[in-house]
């Protein structure tokens, strides 16, 4: 029986180098680790963008020419603390219509009645244009003095705008950056991808048939030192039983079988 395994074990030692599909895996990596990573270009732009910044900030001119246009066009009324009234364009024309409207209204109908020119009829003149310009005069301050304090605020509120926004781009700037260092490993990685390739197809081309070696070296070996064997430098002889060495040897079987239950009888 030990002569018919060491026998099978003889016609397959041919057998423990590589299979046709073994090789052509090996050598697909191999081609592919030579061709190197197709995407290596990208992610090393990629990483090149980042590291400058991934054009976060390239709209800052843009927005500080923006704010610049609405400031030059807001600042004057946000400066002005002229509340004036009568500086006011268009204010004194319509304010002469009105008085002009009250004055013929009044003197009319007084000289309908007779009495134009009379000591009612300049009375009742005067109320009738104070109660038509005074209010007008006083809306027209107020209206001159929320104008001004809206622009003020508004270009306040501009200017933070723009400030954040820089800011948020700067931010942004920065963190491209950041991410720009992590790609650049990518990249080299991406680079290395190819060598490593060819690198590991070569340790496939050594490792695959010494597996296969070392697992018929787990059978023929012990079947080849049947008899005595001895260890260490003593001069003493150990001796192996039967039963040792046979159970050594199914232990190398083992090794190979499929895995699963083996039953074994042998007669007994």
């Amino acid at each position: 029986m030990l002569q018919g395994i060491l026998g099978q074990i003889n016609g397959l030692l041919p057998s423990t180098g590589l299979n046709t599909a073994q090789s052509g895996a090996i050598n697909q990596l191999t081609q592919n680790g030579q061709a190197g990573n197709p995407y290596a270009p990208q992610v090393g732009n990629v990483a090149s963008t980042l590291l400058n910044g991934g054009g976060a900030t390239n709209q800052a001119g843009a927005v500080n020419q923006a704010y610049q246009q609405y400031y030059n066009a807001t600042n004057p009324l946000a400066s002005n603390t002229n509340y004036n009234p009568y500086d006011t364009p268009g204010f004194k024309q319509a304010l002469d219509t009105m008085i002009a409207d009250t004055t013929n209204s009044v003197n009319g109908s007084f000289a309908a009645a007779g009495r134009d020119f009379s000591g009612m009829n300049s009375q009742t003149l005067g109320r009738g244009i104070a109660q038509g310009v005074a209010p007008t005069i006083a809306a027209q301050y107020n209206q001159n003095v929320q104008n001004q304090q809206g622009a003020a605020g508004n270009l306040y509120n501009a200017g933070n705008t723009t400030a954040g926004l820089q800011t948020g781009l700067t931010q942004q700037d920065l963190a491209n950056r950041t991410q720009g260092v992590a790609t650049a490993n990518d990249a080299l990685t991406a680079q290395n991808w190819g060598p490593n390739q060819v690198l590991q197809a070569q340790q496939y081309l050594q490792s695959i048939p010494q597996a296969n070696l070392a697992g018929l070296a787990q059978i023929g070996i012990p079947i080849a030192g049947l008899g005595s064997q001895s260890s260490g430098t003593s001069n003493t002889t150990n001796q192996m039983s039967g039963a040792q060495q046979f159970a050594t040897i199914l232990q190398g079987l083992g090794s190979l079988m499929p895995k699963g239950p083996m039953n074994l009888n042998f007669g007994g």
